[in-house]
């Protein structure tokens, strides 16, 4: 703990940390699963500094690797990275240090670590310690497959003394067993840490206008990070332009857009220069900035491991933060028609599409199911959840609300597919349930029909999510190809028989008292210290070339805004504060606290202070 409390200024560890630290530190290989903010990185980062020696971290992204070296920078920690981004100095000046053993880690990526020469220049390290970060990329049935994770097995045959460390926020038994296998894992230590996080407050809103319904969420956090998801490039590029236009610091990101240009909305994000960025699952994995309060899906994602990974980027530093997913049945069909096709494209085995679509299932599931949020995707990961309450979701805190005579609607619905002749698709069915007056609805003499007009007091898009609703609980079906059309069922004769209640949903006004997570997290804070703080943090960030988030978290800062410290020695008190920031910042910090006092009290400093 001496280590880690002077680099870190923690004083305990998390769950499963020190066992992850001791099976390094014992050259035994270890498979570690722990929730995103759950402390992954301290588990190697510590072992050589007790040690000595290089250890080595295999990671997939160059942000995440520069992230990593500017954060361990600023607590004195020796590491480094090597990648293509680098100019020849640079490379050369990290080589002549690892050479020198002047570095603790040496970040790199699988394309760099098969380079010619550099795994014989490991070797001339005798390097110990081997960490696979996101292993998850190694195997097939995990999210987020990468085939050059599949070489990383020849480290077993290089580095036989060494020992093997992966590590990854979410995986699946299966996954697990996939990557002790791939790695070839010798009589690993597994260590899989609770994967629910009670510091993230899920919502799951039926989706009706998805633009204005992301506005209102995110007006709700101004001036705090947000991700937005989207499924396409062009969605991500048109709600953008919606946020940006309606006085939001917003900017897109997708695959679509040039490096640079990438580059540059991540750098003003990580910044603080943007407060949301609207992507698609382009954007994140290299993003660490530990304070997002907000995640939203403006869609659905593909899978529950997708989700928890993706939300997972929001609270990092353990603070409350919120995870919106706007719901509608018609993003999963979507999902479903492009899996499908890139299966054909790709020649994907069956099992494997089987095992998407499956996923894709389960996703759909948690989403339409109103039952407590954490307790779900606890068990998914096949873990149990106690609690009966979490008071954290929607379903727990009541924000879950019911149409009234929601079966009268379905019967209206229902019966407007019969009318027309089950021929048709959502968009048209809830055009005559509108009361249309359109060519489409005229050509087909669907204005005469008795249901034409049955639903005229409700939005269309309110008509759509409710059959979207139905098609989820398979009161009604759909054709398959791309022009759908509804299709009555066994189940919808039995609804408009009477003979089959029917629950249909509708958003209902967002809370505007705190939830029991974020008064927690603000009890005793001084919010205004807290903002004043962030401002600091800002200007010394900009100066120093890094993202402000290195410079503190914001625990950290709220924990200064709660203690309000006078005095120098009172910081080592505050979690965050290891002896390198203590002897960087500690003074300066007692000016800025010493400063807001006295404006906000009206006192004038003691003669001595102005000396």
């Amino acid at each position: 703990m001496d280590v880690v409390r002077r680099y870190w200024g923690f004083d305990s560890l998390r769950p499963l940390q020190g066992e992850a630290i001791d099976a390094a530190l014992a050259a035994r290989d270890s498979l570690v699963v722990l929730p995103t903010g759950g402390g992954k990185s301290l588990c190697y980062q510590v072992p050589p500094l007790v040690s000595g020696g290089t250890d080595v971290v295999v990671s997939p992204l160059i942000s995440l690797m520069k992230d990593q070296v500017d954060g361990l920078a600023a607590v004195g920690y020796p590491a480094a990275a090597l990648h293509g981004s680098m100019s020849e100095p640079e490379r050369r000046e990290v080589e002549r240090g690892l050479d020198a053993g002047d570095y603790r880690l040496l970040f790199v990526a699988p394309e760099r670590l098969f380079q010619p020469g550099f795994l014989d220049r490991l070797a001339r390290l005798d390097v110990s310690r081997f960490v696979v970060d996101e292993a998850h990329c190694i195997s097939h049935w995990g999210h987020d497959f990468r085939p050059e994770y599949r070489r990383l097995a020849v480290l077993r045959e290089r580095f036989p003394r060494a020992s093997l460390h992966g590590f990854t926020a979410t995986a699946t038994a299966r996954v697990r067993d996939d990557i002790v296998e791939q790695l070839g894992l010798r009589d690993p230590a597994v260590l899989v840490g609770r994967f629910d996080r009670p510091n993230l407050i899920y919502r799951v809103i039926p989706q009706v206008d998805r633009r204005r319904q992301t506005l209102e969420v995110l007006q709700r956090r101004a001036g705090e990070a947000a991700i937005v998801y989207c499924l396409s490039r062009k969605d991500t590029e048109a709600m953008a332009q919606y946020l940006a236009e309606a006085g939001l610091r917003a900017a897109h990101y997708h695959a679509g857009m040039d490096a640079a240009e990438r580059h540059r909305t991540q750098e003003a994000f990580s910044q603080e220069r943007l407060d949301v960025v609207v992507a698609t699952v382009a954007f994140g994995m290299g993003i660490d900035r530990s304070n997002v309060r907000c995640v939203l899906h403006a869609s659905l994602p593909r899978s529950i491991e997708h989700y928890q990974q993706e939300t997972g980027r929001a609270g990092r530093d353990g603070l409350e933060a919120e995870c919106v997913l706007l719901y509608s049945a018609a993003d999963a069909l979507r999902w479903e028609s492009l899996l499908r096709r890139g299966a054909e494209e790709s020649a994907e085995h069956e099992e494997v599409l089987a095992s998407r679509l499956g996923h894709l299932r389960e996703m759909q599931r948690y989403a339409s199911v109103m039952t407590c949020r954490h307790k779900m995707l606890s068990e998914y990961f096949g873990q149990p959840y106690e609690a009966a309450d979490c008071r954290a979701c929607d379903a727990c805190l009541g924000e879950v609300e019911g149409i009234e005579e929601a079966t009268i609607v379905a019967q209206k619905i229902l019966s407007c597919v019969a009318r027309v002749d089950e021929r048709f698709g959502v968009g048209h069915v809830a055009d005559v349930l509108l009361g249309a007056d359109n060519d489409a609805v005229r050509r087909y003499r669907h204005d005469r029909l008795s249901t034409h007009g049955l639903l005229k007091d409700h939005t269309k898009k309110e008509i759509q999510s409710w059959i979207y609703q139905l098609l989820d609980q398979g009161l009604v079906a759909r054709t398959e190809g791309d022009r759908p059309i509804l299709q009555l069922n066994d189940q919808s004769w039995a609804v408009m028989r009477g003979n089959l209640p029917v629950r249909l949903f509708r958003p209902k006004k967002p809370r505007r008292e705190q939830t029991p997570v974020e008064e927690a997290s603000w009890d005793q804070v001084d919010r205004a210290l807290f903002d004043r703080l962030r401002q600091w943090r800002r200007d010394v960030a900009e100066t120093r070339g890094v993202p402000p988030y290195v410079i503190f978290h914001d625990r950290t800062l709220r924990a200064l805004a709660a203690a309000r410290p006078t005095r120098v020695d009172e910081l080592h008190n505050i979690h965050g504060m290891g002896e390198k920031r203590l002897a960087d910042f500690g003074a300066d910090l007692i000016q800025v606290i010493g400063d807001y006092r006295r404006e906000s009290t009206g006192d004038q400093p003691a003669g001595d202070d102005l000396e």
